[in-house]
């Protein structure tokens, strides 16, 4: 394997990256899979297996962080010391994030319903739309303790705490140098674990635990503390030659946690949190893979063209599949196919395909006709 100065490293991370575009498009079938399948009500002991299995694709959105929490890193430290780092950096995350972001709350919340009768699930979303409009749905979630009271676009909460890292982090990079951003990086990690425990132990609401930013800044965390170490001087060779390790190791750590919560229930509560930090340490060793030189497996379906296909249409795949997931639920399209088909495993795998296919008939227009026309103007930053 090809070793690389601490100067060459940085150079190598600045250039496209084919194993992130897969990680990314992991991500996204993760969260997909959750979505599309989590919800069918099984009936036999593999379809219960299945499902299960299909609901931890809600991991997809720890990947999502720990890759911003890696990428936002590395652009701030490249820009550093560059004019206009603040102009720069805000002027291409808006360029990205907003135009989809508000073209889709103004289809659903007010040109929607001048030409229908919005659902009432929609209407729900619709009372409360003012948390969407200021990135704070994760709050109102947290709030509430449930995903019902923001129907249709309860999944933006994720994006919610990627905006607020997007807005504090560029100034914690800009004024602390890169030994103590490395510490910071620590203690936010121990922190976001010890509130994830306190407020577990103090019986609050999971889901309100699970959408707050303090509790899922870690995830975010573990990947900006990668990007910080791959930059110095002898880490890179080192890191790349134990990448297949780290994975190992940090996936038997992972199953080993879930495996005893789930056999014993001993501490059960914070254990549960425990393995959230488990896991945003598994997909950061997993990214470590991706930026390999493909070497196995792994790495080669990493860096290959079909999660890389996925990857590129993520966001709007994100954006556009939670919306469907709620239509679908409110006209019983998992039932509907069941009927039809007569088999639960044959309805499971139509309503992914549906969802899957649907997602990207209506993210890659989006994204070629739409959000490109933003993009290019990043030119300018």
């Amino acid at each position: 394997m090809t070793t690389l100065p601490a100067s060459a490293a940085d150079q190598y991370l600045r250039g496209h990256l084919p194993g992130l575009d897969g990680i990314r498009g992991l991500a996204i079938l993760l969260v997909m899979t959750v979505h599309f399948i989590g919800g069918a009500v099984a009936e036999t002991p593999l379809q219960k297996f299945f499902v299960k299995a299909a609901v931890h694709g809600w991991m997809g959105v720890d990947l999502f962080f720990v890759l911003s929490g890696f990428l936002i890193t590395g652009i701030l430290l490249g820009s550093k010391n560059k004019p206009r780092y603040f102009r720069n950096f805000y002027a291409r995350r808006t360029l990205r994030i907003f135009p989809l972001y508000y073209a889709v709350l103004i289809a659903l919340f007010l040109i929607l319903p001048l030409l229908v009768k919005p659902s009432p699930l929609l209407e729900t979303a619709r009372s409360h739309q003012i948390w969407l409009w200021t990135y704070t749905s994760n709050f109102f979630i947290a709030w509430t303790g449930t995903w019902d009271s923001l129907n249709y676009v309860a999944h933006f909460w994720s994006l919610a705490i990627e905006e607020h890292f997007y807005l504090v982090w560029p100034l914690v990079v800009f004024y602390f140098p890169a030994p103590t951003l490395k510490k910071i990086c620590i203690g936010v990690i121990v922190f976001a674990l010890a509130l994830r425990i306190a407020l577990a132990l103090a019986d609050i609401n999971e889901t309100s635990i699970s959408v707050l930013t303090p509790c899922r800044i870690d995830a975010l965390c573990v990947g900006a503390f990668i990007a910080l170490r791959l930059r110095e001087p002898g880490v890179w060779p080192r890191w790349m030659a134990n990448s297949n390790y780290a994975v190992l190791a940090s996936g038997a750590a992972l199953f080993a946690v879930m495996a005893f919560a789930s056999f014993t229930g001993l501490a059960e509560d914070v254990l549960h949190q425990v393995r959230g930090t488990f896991i945003a340490l598994f997909f950061g060793a997993l990214i470590l893979l991706a930026l390999k030189p493909a070497s196995n497996a792994v790495s080669y379906i990493l860096q290959g063209p079909y999660l890389g296909f996925f990857g590129k249409y993520s966001y709007g795949l994100y954006v556009y599949h939670g919306i469907l997931t709620w239509y679908f639920m409110e006209t019983h399209l998992n039932d509907q196919l069941t009927a039809w088909s007569g088999s639960l495993w044959l309805a499971m795998a139509a309503r992914m395909l549906i969802g899957v296919g649907l997602s990207l008939l209506i993210a890659v227009p989006s994204y070629h006709l739409f959000e490109k026309r933003f993009l290019d103007l990043k030119r300018y930053f």
